[in-house]
């Protein structure tokens, strides 16, 4: 963990007691230091570049090892192209049904009450596929509440939809129609008024960087990423729920489900995070072997790992860094393994009793798109 070095332990007693802390200390941080630690690669490694399809950076599983991810670790995805914009000459506009428009620079908005949030952002696409995997990263957001905007600005009592429109623009085909379309989501009123949701200009105590945003960006916890807008340049009121490339033909997520013995086939636009885990990384020390991960999209309660066919074992979540809205790192040690090829899964429970769900559980095997893909994640992994 990155405060790991900076953390003193306050030891009283005797020598027993001392070696008792330490002892706990190694069980409770799931990036403790192991002389001679190396880790062993999975086997079912993503081949593909993602580039062509806008996808940057994604999260090297085997390398996590801290709670934040770095900014040039982030993973980032572009839906059309991916703006330069100029900070002197950009403004974001406020406006629509508002009683009073506003327009803002982004000196105007660092100076307004500062806010952070520690947020797992993912994208709802990730193990969707084989080999997207690493469409996930957490980070230390900061910027201004957005309530008090929408407040300043005044909405008129027929606003009940908030558009967050981008610079981003790409020309789209529809029903023998071509055009330039920004980048647009929305969200309720209600949703957008949260007070966790932040104008956000700085990502791990630096300006945000291009790749995730610059100038500003919303970061709405507990949403999957595309509802975290990038280079936002416009935040509208409407008066009636609002359908886009975006919202309304792609990112929706298609189940079949069961309604009185008849199929129903239910259509949702991808909107909040869902309940899910996966296995990090295995590390070698010697002869004993611990397997790391992280779990996220809810308030985490504990995790369960399952190595082959065996039984569901307890891992050991760590406590030593939490937020609200951020993945919880686990571990399972796992002494002297036979050798031979493995396979480890794991499954996040939350607090409010919800499971992950199995890849066979009708949640997942009938759903008929890659969104929103939080079955149980299983990587394999070989042991010499």
């Amino acid at each position: 963990m990155h405060d790991i070095a900076r953390r003193d332990f306050i030891i009283q007693g005797s020598a027993a007691l001392t070696a008792v802390a330490l002892l706990q200390s190694s069980q409770a941080y799931a990036f403790p230091l192991r002389q001679g630690e190396t880790v062993i690669p999975w086997l079912d490694q993503p081949t593909e570049n993602l580039e062509p399809i806008g996808v940057q950076t994604q999260l090297v599983w085997e390398d996590l090892d801290s709670w934040i991810t770095p900014n040039d670790k982030f993973f980032s995805i572009s839906h059309f192209d991916r703006p330069i914009i100029d900070q002197a000459a950009w403004k974001l506009d406020v406006d629509g049904l508002v009683k009073k428009p506003l327009s803002l620079t982004l000196e105007d908005i660092m100076a307004r009450p500062r806010q952070e949030v520690v947020f797992t952002v993912e994208c709802s696409g990730n193990h969707g596929f084989p080999f997207f995997t690493g469409g996930i990263g957490n980070a230390r957001w900061a910027g201004t509440p957005l309530a008090p905007i929408l407040e300043e600005a005044g909405v008129l009592d027929e606003g009940i939809e908030v558009v967050f429109w981008g610079a981003d623009a790409g020309e789209i085909e529809i029903r023998d129609m071509k055009f330039t379309q920004n980048f647009a989501r929305s969200m309720s009123l209600q949703d957008a008024m949260s007070p966790d949701n932040i104008l956000c200009y700085e990502m791990n105590g630096e300006a945000l960087p291009a790749a995730n945003g610059f100038p500003l960006r919303l970061i709405a916890p507990g949403w999957y990423g595309i509802a975290n807008a990038k280079w936002l340049k416009r935040i509208e009121l409407r008066d009636r729920r609002f359908t886009s490339l975006l919202m309304g033909r792609d990112y929706v997520t298609i189940r079949e489900e069961e309604h009185n013995g008849e199929s129903v086939w239910a259509e949702t636009s991808v909107g909040r995070a869902r309940l899910k885990s996966a296995p990090a990384r295995v590390t070698q020390v010697g002869s004993d072997y611990r397997i790391v991960g992280a779990a996220w999209g809810a308030p985490i309660d504990h995790v369960e790992v399952q190595i082959d066919d065996g039984p569901w074992s307890p891992a050991t979540v760590d406590e030593s860094e939490t937020a609200d809205h951020a993945w919880k790192i686990w571990s399972l040690d796992w002494p002297s393994p036979p050798s031979g090829e493995h396979t480890v899964t794991s499954r996040a429970f939350d607090t409010a009793g919800m499971v992950q769900p199995a890849m066979d559980d009708p949640i997942i095997a009938k759903k008929h798109t890659y969104w929103e893909s939080n079955g149980q994640v299983t990587r394999r992994i070989s042991i010499n």
